[in-house]
């Protein structure tokens, strides 16, 4: 009778040790799991503000009076913006599904071929009103006072 209550006792043991053993990896899984989601939607929300925010960098970091301004290109608006100093204009435009930059002369022509790729997106929309610039994308909008007396025009 002895050693059946040993055994009972040494069985209960074990089973409560593997009941701890398997809740705590149940939460280390959950918990990494839960963790992986959060990182996953922090990326996605930097990654959906990346552009909007690389549009404004570019903007603010030359907004000098006149040197915003707007025009038409092929495939929608270009956003273009001029170094009075140099006669170079930094434009931003939609080509083929992606956001183009390049940096050459200002007013001469487009060259896709030779511009470079900021990201992928569908639309590409911008608005130039009493100072106010305002730029769609699929990644959404972003509305940026000109800091320069005027800022362009379209």
């Amino acid at each position: 009778m002895k050693h059946s209550g040993h055994k009972l006792l040494r069985v209960y043991t074990v089973g409560i040790v593997i009941l701890f053993l398997t809740g705590f990896l149940m939460l280390v899984l959950f918990g990494a799991k839960s963790y992986q989601n959060t990182v996953g939607v922090q990326n996605a929300n930097m990654d959906s503000r990346a552009l909007s925010a690389y549009i404004a960098s570019a903007v603010k970091g030359s907004d000098a009076a006149g040197a915003v301004r707007l025009e038409t290109g092929e495939d929608g608006p270009v956003l273009v913006i001029a170094d009075a100093d140099t006669g170079y204009a930094l434009r931003i435009y939609r080509h083929d599904g992606a956001l183009l930059e390049d940096f050459a002369k200002d007013n001469s022509p487009l060259d896709a071929k030779h511009a470079q790729v900021i990201a992928k997106t569908s639309r590409f929309e911008a608005a130039l009103s009493d100072g106010l610039l305002t730029v769609r994308t699929d990644e959404g909008r972003a509305v940026l006072r000109l800091r320069s007396e005027g800022g362009g025009g379209q």
